[in-house]
């Protein structure tokens, strides 16, 4: 490995082994060597951050994706969920419930037994479980946390008669349950904990009976969808009642009957039940909206409740000390890849989990990772996600996948912000993950590499600049540019602060990655800012040294600007390209290259591909005299008027022509163009030349267009139009 690669690894000390570590780089320094470090081409790379970007990040955003020249500009800026998400004000939670160290175990007062179970909203699963508790007097109640088990059950107990209720201890022996069912009529086992091979079995439940049938009691025992159970044994699988259901019954508690309806119908209680909140967070809400009825919460404060659930939860997740760190990684990396594949998802979790385990562990462990027996569902349980089908876009084509992501859309930024600001400790780990992503092959994964970075700069601009983003702009390997431009793009985006002045200030620096990086940047991000972006690169352009200047930089300059003419503000950059003609030669050279190399590029549309600029100049000729129209053909004219442009002009010329042979509108455009080009004798002379002797497919004869638009430019006055 280079001294120039061995200085862009983290020096944080936390990596793997020795013996591992120089393996391992051993291996990529072989796979750096075999292959060739060129770098994407700038219109497939803004394709591929558009399609592999967060949706919550770019959302309707025309300014990255959308379509070539004259797109519609919507820029998102942040928006309403980002901006709330990075800067939103703490808005504090407290879930009531009885799940605190004074009823783990004993009997439960008869006057917290009413309170807890007055305000319940019924369902049919609530119903199925009575009756059965009624006949078989003992009940098993499965389902996930914070679906209201816990509330259901003691509803059951108290609607079967059985008072007082007996909270008994969850770590009791199964076989030693059935001697404790004496002396009250009501008992509830939570959160009933069972191993493979100790499974909750037949013979239990028949010893707990014939307790419960002598004392006249009822038994109701919650589970976790993962418990262990004999297969004889009939469980009652608990589907909770509708949010809206549940809201309404703790608001009839708690307010008057006058005040209930209008609390419903604020804008604040329909989108939180839009939301997919766990119950507790209902009844939170319902506390909330309460005490907005009595004047002591505001509505700026119940709008930010919904968010600040999402916060609450990204804060119990990494502070509980159950949650394993390899569960955690997972996390990390779902919020890193949210709506992405979930085997991508999980492979690259486990890459991170190594790396977070070196650093609990001071270095030195190797992270054993079970190949088999992760259950998929047990995971996306406890990060609150789903799985869905959904096609991914590929450079082949789209490709249908199993994908995952949360179900609230606000916790991926939530959970990246908390862990890079909340859990510091995590940054060597975090810094080399993100670094191997934005390396990968996958389009995908150095994708959200770049938007995981630039979620951090939206939040911690100083260290994510300084840790991730600076240390890429100035890496060897092209990969790790282009997502500091990547990540800088989509950071100014989340309303990240100083990301223009940043771009200025490397416009012109002493590195030529630097300099390389804020071009690609400002391809990328130009359409937001495009006044700011052509003048720092005509600065560039003015400052560079044609005889020392790199011709990969001097290109990515080019196709930079290009970029911009193609984009959403096309006319405004036509302007600026049209006043550089009369700027210095460098710049003046700038406005030609670009509009050149727009010239070539085509998009596809339902009737095949075809030139962008072509379709433009379409446009512009049925509005003669508009200043896109007289714009583009002063900016054909310089071109062919420029000896060191010439040649490439009348190229592009051909491509057109070729093109027109199948595209009538192209062909009508067409003629109408060179028919103003033909403002001289020698311009007429060079265009019927150029129509004579352009080759046809496969370098055959001329094709028919070409004879049709000789013969329009013969029969046109040479003379330009106005």
């Amino acid at each position: 490995m280079s001294a120039a690669e061995s200085a862009e690894e983290p020096q944080s000390g936390t990596g793997q082994p020795e013996g591992e570590e120089a393996e391992t780089a051993a291996e990529e320094a072989a796979e750096k060597a075999e292959e060739t470090d060129e770098p994407q081409d700038v219109w497939s790379a803004r394709q591929d951050l558009w399609h592999h970007s967060p949706g919550i990040m770019l959302g309707s955003s025309a300014a990255i994706g959308g379509s070539l020249v004259a797109g519609d500009q919507h820029g998102v800026s942040g928006g309403q969920v980002v901006g709330d998400v990075i800067m939103g004000s703490k808005t504090e939670i407290h879930y009531v419930g009885m799940s605190g160290p004074a009823y783990a175990s004993g009997d439960l007062p008869q006057h917290v037994l009413e309170r807890l179970t007055r305000p319940f909203a019924g369902c049919d699963s609530f119903d199925t479980a009575l009756e059965l508790l009624r006949s078989e007097r003992v009940v098993v109640l499965t389902g996930t946390p914070f679906t209201g088990r816990r509330t259901a059950a003691l509803n059951l107990l108290r609607q079967a008669g059985a008072s007082p209720v007996h909270i008994l201890d969850p770590d009791t022996s199964l076989t030693a349950l059935a001697h404790q069912l004496t002396g009250s009529q009501g008992y509830l086992l939570g959160d009933l904990i069972t191993y493979n091979d100790q499974p909750l079995r037949e013979s239990h439940l028949r010893s707990m009976q014939e307790k419960l049938v002598e004392h006249g009691g009822y038994l109701v025992i919650t589970a976790g969808p993962h418990a262990a159970f004999e297969d004889t044994v009939r469980t009652t699988p608990w589907e909770p009642p509708a949010p809206d259901a549940v809201l309404q019954a703790h608001l009839e508690t708690m307010v008057t009957e006058d005040r209930f309806a209008p609390l419903l119908g604020l804008r604040a209680t329909r989108d939180f039940l839009d939301r997919k909140h766990q119950l507790r967070e209902v009844v939170a809400f319902a506390r909330a909206l309460a005490a907005h009825a009595r004047g002591e919460t505001s509505a700026e404060e119940l709008e930010r409740f919904s968010l600040s659930t999402v916060k609450q939860q990204v804060q119990e997740w990494f502070d509980d000390g159950t949650v394993s760190l390899h569960d955690k990684a997972f996390l990390i990396a779902l919020a890193a890849l949210d709506e992405g594949p979930y085997a991508l998802t999980a492979e690259l979790s486990d890459l991170l989990y190594g790396y977070l385990l070196n650093i609990e562990g001071g270095g030195g462990l190797r992270a054993r990772i079970p190949v088999f027996g992760t259950s998929i569902a047990k995971r996306l349980q406890l990060a609150r996600a789903r799985l869905y089908p959904e096609s991914e876009h590929t450079e082949w084509g789209p490709v249908r996948q199993t994908k995952s992501a949360f179900l609230d859309e606000r916790t991926p930024m939530a959970l990246l912000i908390e862990v890079w600001t909340g859990h510091p400790s995590s940054r060597p780990a975090l810094i080399r993950w993100l670094k191997q992503l934005a390396e990968d092959g996958r389009p995908l994964v150095r994708n959200r590499a770049a938007a995981t970075a630039a979620v951090l700069a939206a939040a911690d601009l100083p260290s994510a600049m300084a840790l991730l983003i600076e240390p890429w702009a100035t890496a060897r390997r092209y990969r790790l540019r282009l997502a500091a431009a990547n990540a800088l793009t989509l950071a100014h985006l989340l309303d990240a602060p100083n990301i223009p002045r940043i771009l200025h200030a490397w416009c012109t620096s002493e590195s030529d990655r630097i300099r390389w990086t804020t071009y690609r940047a400002y391809a990328l991000l130009g359409p937001e800012i495009p006044e700011q972006a052509l003048a720092a690169l005509s600065l560039a352009a003015r400052e560079m040294d044609p005889e020392e200047a790199d011709e990969e930089e001097a290109r990515e300059l080019v196709e930079s600007t290009a970029v911009l003419l193609l984009s959403g503000v096309g006319s405004l950059v036509l302007r600026q390209l049209a006043d550089f003609l009369q700027d210095e030669q460098k710049v003046r050279d700038l406005a030609l290259r670009a509009f050149l190399a727009a010239c070539e590029r085509t998009e596809d549309d339902a009737e095949g591909a075809r030139h962008a600029l072509l379709a433009w100049q379409a446009r512009a000729a049925a509005m003669p005299g508009t200043e896109d129209d007289r714009l583009l053909i002063t900016l054909w004219r310089a071109a062919l008027g420029d000896r060191t442009h010439t040649a490439l002009a009348l190229e592009r010329l051909r491509c057109w022509v070729r093109q027109a042979d199948t595209d009538p509108e192209s062909e009508a455009a067409l003629a109408d163009l060179l028919s103003s080009l033909a403002v001289t004798g020698p311009d007429h002379q060079r265009l019927s030349h150029l129509l004579r002797t352009v080759p046809g497919g496969h370098g055959g004869p001329p094709p028919p267009v070409a004879s049709r638009l000789l013969t329009a430019l013969a029969s046109s006055p040479v003379t330009a139009r106005s």
